[in-house]
This record gives structure tokens, sequence and C-alpha cells, in this order.
């Protein structure tokens, strides 16, 4: 049985100034666990996000989707200055292509 804790995106980095494994969670900022090893550090805030999803539940807080399944609809807004927005309309025009499609391949590298 897959616990909703485990849903969410964890990821685990060295901290240089902490000289540990940091364990982090995309959907809980605030929340991280320091330990000696990789394992130990996802294991440890995959440990801390239970206890903290539990506790809001318990206290009838609003608990945070978690990102692989929330629902996206491929559509956001992106303000950029002028001077950026003319450069790729006329990249877009000399390639023969939407100006959606330029700025959608430069934003997947």
């Amino acid at each position: 049985m897959v616990h909703e804790a485990d849903k969410y995106t964890y990821r685990v980095t060295w901290s240089e100034e902490d000289e540990a494994f940091v364990g982090l969670c995309a959907e809980f900022p605030s929340l991280s666990w320091l330990d000696e090893t990789p394992e130990e550090a996802l294991g440890g805030i995959r440990s801390v996000v239970r206890s903290s999803i539990e506790e809001m539940a318990a206290g009838g807080e609003t608990v945070p989707v978690p990102l692989a399944i929330r629902r996206y609809s491929g559509r956001f807004v992106v303000r950029v200055p002028p001077e950026v927005h003319r450069q790729l309309a006329i990249e877009a025009a000399e390639s023969g292509v939407s100006l959606n499609r330029i700025a959608s391949a430069k934003l997947a590298h």
C-alpha cells in the first residue's frame, strides 16, 4: 500500500555548510533532514513529511497535493521584456513556426 507521503517529490543533495546530506521535499519547502548518507537523508525527510501530513490532517489544515498527481493544463503566462518578445517573434517568423513553438522549445532546454 502506497502512503500519501510516498507520492511527494524528494531530492537529496550534499550540504557543504553542514557537511551532511540533506533531504528535501518540493511540496514542503520548509522541511529538511540532515544525515550521514543519502539513503538516511531520504528516509528522514520522508518520515518528517509523513508526520507533517498526519499533523496537518488532524488539525484540519490543507495538505499540499503532490506534484506528481496534480493536473497541468500545459498553459501558463510568462512576462518578458519587450525586446525579448520582439527577438522571439522574429526568430519564430524566420523559422516559419509559431511564437509558442519557439518559446516551448527554449523552455524545454
